[in-house]
């Protein structure tokens, strides 16, 4: 019966009501943003953008996208780049004529203010926390007028997710360490990164009082002694002051995520179940089938 229902749930949503014009929102630095008309002529500044406009069927509206948007390759390859949040090619941007930038809410980049102030239709946000991807994805629908190409990715994702994390429960948990870069900034557990950790069935060092993606102090992390390390390779870790001794370094769980690993556990958009599964094989090895 599950499945009748799901089916039909799904044949339904072609029908889903067109966006209406002109559209105002919201944006994640409290910005009022409207469209006058449907956007034909997107440029994305984030790869999770960029990757969430080609799942929901909008991908044909982009027509530049930020220097690290590599996926998928076969389309990124051919669209223009224009640098990057912290170095953006405003010459470029505006040369495009965009109607619509997806930008961030970083104040340290100021890349959605530096693009309003240059006379565009910017919206400024990106997802921090697991349940806000699919928010965004929702919100990236609706401004493109594709929400039922957001909702198909929605339903079809949360259900590949819930499937992996099954696959893991009544398994002890683990704690983990994830490596964001060396300095060593890592991930909280209330991060999209640290909720796929807890899906995954691990649990990171990091207390929810340091934020979601903090600097560590490097004796935190031996002081924690973590199962598994993620982010660095064993003889990197087996380099650090006083990590030898930690079980995971011992037990040789440590694991350097593929390039494109890499890219699904820090971009929150659609290759959430790839993250995930990516984690489940190195917390939960006998849980992969």
């Amino acid at each position: 019966m599950r499945h009748l229902a799901l089916l039909a749930a799904l044949a339904l949503l072609p029908c889903a009501a067109a966006t209406k014009y002109p559209l105002t929102v919201t944006d994640d630095l409290g910005r009022t943003v409207t469209l006058r008309q449907e956007p034909k002529r997107i440029i994305a500044m984030l790869p999770s953008h960029t990757e969430t406009l080609m799942a929901i069927g909008a991908g044909d509206r982009l027509v530049a996208v930020d220097r690290f948007s590599n996926y998928p390759k076969s389309v990124t390859d051919k669209l223009p780049k224009v640098g990057s949040a912290f170095q953006p090619n405003l010459e470029a941007i505006l040369a495009l004529k965009p109607d619509l930038v997806l930008a961030d809410e970083s104040a340290g980049s100021r890349l959605t203010e530096k693009l309003a102030a240059a006379g565009l239709t910017v919206y400024g946000g990106t997802a921090q926390t697991y349940n806000e991807v699919f928010e965004k994805i929702g919100v990236l629908g609706k401004l493109t007028n594709h929400e039922a190409g957001a909702t198909r990715l929605i339903t079809s994702m949360r259900s590949e997710l819930n499937a992996l994390q099954k696959s893991v429960v009544g398994l002890p948990k683990v704690s983990a360490y994830y490596e964001v870069d060396p300095a060593p900034y890592s991930v909280g557990p209330s991060s999209f990164i640290g909720t796929l950790l807890t899906k995954a069935g691990g649990q990171t060092i990091v207390p929810a009082k340091l934020g979601d993606f903090p600097k560590l102090d490097p004796e935190l992390i031996v002081k924690a002694n973590p199962q598994t390390m993620i982010g660095l390779s064993l003889d990197d870790a087996r380099k650090r002051p006083g990590w030898q001794g930690l079980q995971a370094v011992k037990a040789g769980r440590v694991f350097l995520p593929t390039p494109e690993e890499r890219d699904a556990l820090s971009r929150p958009g659609p290759r959430l179940p790839v993250a995930l599964r990516a984690l489940i094989r190195w917390l939960h090895p006998e849980a992969v089938k």
